[in-house]
């Protein structure tokens, strides 16, 4: 299978006039395409880190990092138009509709022409916000407005999608259902993806496998393959699965090494 991502032996450290702190040591992994990875860890493990170096806007101190095996940072800008990358928080303009939202990537990126007005309002009807085009963001429940900040970076065509705990300023409720939501979009895409976040149950609801990072400097504990029968194919059906509480205490008792250890110190 095509290997999307590489990560070959990256390290990164922070610098500061009081010293040097490790954020990420000798990390390396790949990602096919098409696939779901979760990254989970204790806080401060470098999880975020690890995405703002996948995209490029820092660099490994040592290491390197290939997408379709283009190093990223040296491909004259053409590999970083490839990465779409969620946030926390929406991000939507206010002052914009929820149209001029969902296009405001292909407008700084000076695509924004018949063809793809056609295909962005094609995605708006597909999934969920047709009729809502000239709404504004305080219109929107939270989850209609993730679904417009999902739009706004799939209409970019992007091949790997970063997902920055996209569902955590959500309540409980609807993010179980926004999550539900969004990652069946992805998966209909074909997108590859990888979700950093702190919810152990959203991990192995969503992902294909779990990378879990140790305490600071970050490093790969384990990866862990989620495989469920194929009637289980969404994250809230997951949730009922049988395997999925085996699965939890598989990852909760490798991150409890990484607390025990990290005491021991």
């Amino acid at each position: 299978m095509n290997q999307k991502l590489k990560v070959c032996g990256v390290s990164y450290s922070y610098h500061s006039p009081e010293g040097e702190t490790p954020a990420l040591s000798h990390i390396s992994f790949t990602v096919p395409s098409g696939e779901f990875l979760a990254v989970v860890g204790p806080s401060g493990c470098g999880k975020s880190t690890l995405l703002s170096l996948l995209c490029g806007l820092i660099k490994p101190e040592e290491g390197s990092i290939f997408i379709d095996d283009i190093p990223v940072g040296e491909d004259s800008g053409n590999g970083h138009a490839k990465i779409g990358y969620m946030l926390q928080k929406d991000h939507l303009f206010e002052w914009r509709t929820i149209y001029d939202n969902a296009a405001l990537g292909l407008e700084i990126q000076k695509k924004l022409n018949v063809r793809s007005r056609r295909e962005l309002s094609r995605m708006l009807n597909t999934y969920g916000l047709g009729g809502f085009e000239h709404a504004r963001p305080s219109e929107l429940s939270g989850g209609m407005r993730q679904r417009a900040a999902l739009i706004r970076t799939l209409a970019l065509k992007p091949d790997l999608l970063l997902l920055d705990e996209p569902f955590s300023a959500l309540d409980y409720q609807t993010r179980l259902a926004v999550c539900d939501d969004i990652s069946g979009i992805i998966r209909r895409t074909g997108k590859t993806a990888i979700l950093i976040t702190h919810d152990l149950s959203e991990a192995i609801s969503v992902a294909d496998r779990i990378l879990i990072l140790s305490s600071r400097p970050g490093r790969i504990k384990a990866i862990l393959p989620v495989d469920f029968p194929q009637e289980y194919d969404s994250p809230l059906k997951r949730r009922n699965a049988q395997d999925f509480s085996v699965y939890f205490n598989k990852v909760w008792k490798l991150l409890q090494e990484n607390y025990t250890e990290n005491i021991k110190r």
